[in-house]
């Protein structure tokens, strides 16, 4: 039998926020593509312990690891667990993210720092974390932006500027970390 070549064999990958969704669609990608694949969750273990099933189905060696990503002692630990399982780390994807729909009248200072924290800080705390590792392998950091950083919603003020900063937070990060790290952000609109 003849099979498709796998272009990510032999690399690592961590998605976070990978238990469902866009993130579980990303981490199944990865596997397909011959990565093994480590994912995060906060809340969702139910999820997470069904997404590494259907990676291992995938052929490829799985993780799931809870996390919360505006932690650092939480971020720490989790992307310590992934290279102590998987001996080091190619690929990051910084998926993990919240969403809300708030009339601007109505958003809420805790509402906003709350969106930050996990849009924007989450990414930031995870990158430096996993830097060291995916420096020794020249790797990758892609960060989930939002066609919402780039158009202004209405009804989603913080949303739209926690993304928006994540956007510039990728371009600085891609400067300041090449050429050992490419960084990119892509920029999906609603699923």
């Amino acid at each position: 039998m003849n099979r498709a070549p796998k272009p990510l064999a032999g690399k690592v990958a961590l998605v976070t926020g990978g238990a469902k969704r866009l993130g579980r669609a990303s981490a199944l990608a990865l596997a397909a593509a011959g990565a093994d694949v480590a994912i995060t969750f906060r809340k969702s273990a139910a999820d997470a312990a069904k997404t590494v099933k259907a990676l291992q189905k995938a052929g490829v060696r799985a993780l799931a690891v809870r996390c919360d990503v505006t932690d650092p002692k939480s971020v720490a630990a989790a992307v310590k667990a992934v290279v102590k399982k998987f001996g080091g780390l190619d690929i990051l994807i910084n998926n993990a993210g919240n969403y809300e729909t708030v009339k601007f009248e109505d958003l809420t200072v805790r509402q906003w720092d709350a969106i930050f924290a996990s849009n924007v800080r989450g990414p930031f705390v995870v990158s430096q974390a996993a830097l060291k590792y995916l420096r020794a392998r020249e790797g990758r950091i892609v960060n989930m932006g939002s066609l919402g950083g780039l158009r202004p919603w209405a009804d989603h003020a913080h949303y739209c500027s926690s993304k928006a900063a994540l956007h510039m937070l990728t371009k600085v990060m891609a400067k300041a970390l090449a050429p050992e790290v490419a960084v990119n952000c892509v920029a999906p609109g609603m699923i």
